[in-house]
């Protein structure tokens, strides 16, 4: 995708899509707050904006080498801030996740994105609408761009819930599903310490932001990013309470499967304990000597009498005994 490039003037858009070329020359409107968007950028254009922002060689190599956590670096006349956008696949249960770099000047946020996973509408659309805000300069923009990150980790963790809600109710099922349920605890297990991963250092990154040493974020911006803070503890803590609930599911869901065996251990029992009745009284009837009944017709009806009585009674008392 080619470049995207904003500039706003007390917090109203007056300037869009224009090239990096003219970067420079907006960066001297001392007015001016400017948007710049690399995604699946080459090395060539990234370094063009490099040169033109001043930006340090050390934070280029980390956006080319990728697979950075989440972090907030400072350098010397700017900033350097790495986090993920997250996204829940509902069939298969993983989470999917996009890095994203952000260099911070004192009048330019520039945004390197190395794939296109997430669509940035909904960041320019909030933007657009808190002109109120964006008159604050990169402060009001980086606000933005976080919310628009803690937002997806929010409504990934909230979808994971419910994933874990729908396990649930398969786990207590009348039907057994341990297949089914081992196989999706597993992978939402996975997608949780994937999220936990991205989420946790988000706390460290945000508080560092909200320094005043730091000096990026302004009083009037500060509730705001102490809002983001809160949501990001929420995640956090979500999160947390999700895994070792994953954790409680896989742990009943094996005693239920051991429960299951011992009732089904316990009929198969009392079912050969019934048997067991008739081919005792068959063998003992079964005997080559003279005995009451011996080669006579009321030995048959005794013995059937026997087989019947005794079974029945075993039957019923292993029914109230809840045994069949």
């Amino acid at each position: 995708m080619p470049p995207r490039t904003r500039c706003y003037r007390g917090g109203v858009l007056t300037d869009e899509d224009f090239p990096l070329e003219q970067l420079s020359d907006h960066v001297k409107d001392k007015l001016a707050v400017l948007w710049v968007d690399l995604c699946a950028t080459d090395l060539a254009e990234l370094q063009l904006v490099a040169s033109e922002l001043g930006l340090h060689e050390l934070a280029v190599q980390d956006v080319a080498q990728g697979r950075q956590r989440p972090k907030f670096d400072r350098y010397d006349g700017h900033d350097f801030l790495s986090a993920y956008t997250v996204q829940l696949d509902m069939d298969s249960g993983q989470l999917v996740t996009a890095e994203m770099h952000a260099f911070v000047t004192p009048a330019v946020l520039v945004t390197v994105r190395p794939e296109e996973n997430f669509s940035l509408d909904a960041l320019l659309a909030r933007w657009d609408d808190e002109a109120g805000l964006t008159r604050f300069g990169v402060g009001a923009l980086l606000l933005g761009l976080l919310n628009f990150v803690v937002d997806g980790h929010f409504a990934a963790v909230e979808s994971l819930d419910d994933q874990i809600e729908q396990l649930e109710d398969l786990l207590f099922d009348d039907r057994p599903h341990e297949q089914s349920v081992q196989r999706r605890s597993f992978e939402l297990r996975k997608s949780l310490v994937r999220l936990r991963r991205v989420v946790l250092p988000m706390r460290e990154v945000v508080n560092t932001l909200m320094r005043r040493d730091v000096g990026l974020v302004p009083d009037e911006l500060m509730p705001y990013y102490q809002d983001v803070y809160d949501h990001v503890l929420r995640v956090t803590e979500w999160a947390e309470s999700l895994r070792d609930l994953v954790n409680t599911i896989l742990e009943t869901n094996l005693t239920i499967q051991g429960n299951r065996l011992n009732i089904i251990t316990k009929k198969i029992t009392s079912w050969a304990a019934i048997i067991a009745v008739p081919t005792a009284i068959t063998g003992f009837y079964g005997q080559n000597l003279p005995y009451p009944g011996f080669a006579q017709h009321s030995g048959f009806v005794t013995s059937s009498l026997l087989i019947v009585a005794l079974s029945g009674a075993l039957f019923i008392t292993f029914r109230r005994k809840d045994w069949l």
